[in-house]
């Protein structure tokens, strides 16, 4: 598979993102980014990847790809809750927003040059357009499970970036990102149990009401 190809993959993956209600679809094509995310290293490398951008690809397929979807498949089952029903912001609307976050991602890409290391205009719009859906899944969905969702895409989208633009510390760089992501995710997840034990529901927007 050809890195632009990849790289297309990822940006439809977030769109279907934008476009499901279901949790449990949504973790799934987070746990396919996972995976093609860690392929990013190897398709950009020029000729046989070194040891630095296997480590970087293993690292990203296990934790990505198989440890966060787990954590929070296990996270849904223990709060039975299948779906986001009314979210602040429609999906029809959000695919249409997404759609604009994508177009300016894209001409801000091209606005970016030269661009860092290894990066090319399609991987840094598609870094980009991560954030952008991550920064919009976390403001304009109600279930709590969703801001965890948002998080890790948001985090996709750095990862992206620095597989890219790898350097001298990327390595450090991006292993320390996914174990300050591994933390959050397993706090988070225990957030998620209790709140649903002590109030039947996680959603944020009936959280805000509560009163001392």
């Amino acid at each position: 598979m050809k890195l632009e190809w990849l790289l297309v993959l990822l940006v439809l993956s977030d769109l279907r993102l934008l476009a499901s209600g279901r949790l449990g679809a949504k973790i799934r094509t987070v746990a396919a980014q996972g995976v093609l995310l860690g392929l990013v290293p190897l398709l950009g490398s020029s000729g046989y990847p070194d040891a630095h951008a296997i480590a970087i690809a293993v690292a990203g397929m296990l934790i990505k790809g198989f440890l966060f979807p787990w954590l929070l498949l296990r996270a849904v089952r223990e709060t039975r809750v299948n779906r986001e029903v009314q979210p602040y912001v429609g999906y029809l609307a959000s695919v249409l927003i997404g759609l604009a976050g994508l177009a300016g991602a894209f001409l801000l890409s091209r606005q970016l040059t030269p661009l860092p290391g290894k990066a090319t205009s399609l991987l840094v719009t598609a870094a980009l357009f991560s954030l952008f859906t991550g920064l919009f899944l976390i403001i304009s969905r109600k279930r709590a499970i969703n801001q965890v969702l948002g998080f890790l895409i948001l985090e996709n989208g750095v990862f992206l970036f620095g597989a890219g633009a790898m350097g001298e510390l990327s390595l450090l760089v991006e292993l320390g990102i996914l174990l300050d992501v591994l933390v959050a995710v397993f706090v988070m997840g225990i957030t998620l149990f209790h709140i649903n034990r002590e109030f039947d529901h996680i959603e944020t927007n009936r959280l805000a009401d509560l009163k001392d």
